[in-house]
């Protein structure tokens, strides 16, 4: 079961971006910091759902670490 994964943040005209670095298709953006880490969450829980669904292996998380551009 994923405890943690790794996010990236980028900073864009938007707001930001934010991605999975172990679900690299999970990404999506928010107006704030926060609003984008909350969209991700809810995004990574939709696609374990789809995996769980598909029966795709899940993968693990690895350390914590949010990096920022």
């Amino acid at each position: 079961m994923l405890s943690t994964v790794t996010a990236k943040y980028t900073r864009i005209s938007s707001g930001y971006m934010g991605q999975l670095i172990e679900w690299p298709e999970v990404i999506t953006e928010g107006k704030t910091l926060a609003k984008c880490r909350e969209m991700l969450k809810d995004a990574l829980n939709e696609m374990i759902k789809a995996y769980r669904q598909q029966k795709k292996e899940i993968p693990t998380g690895m350390a914590l670490l949010e990096q920022y551009q």
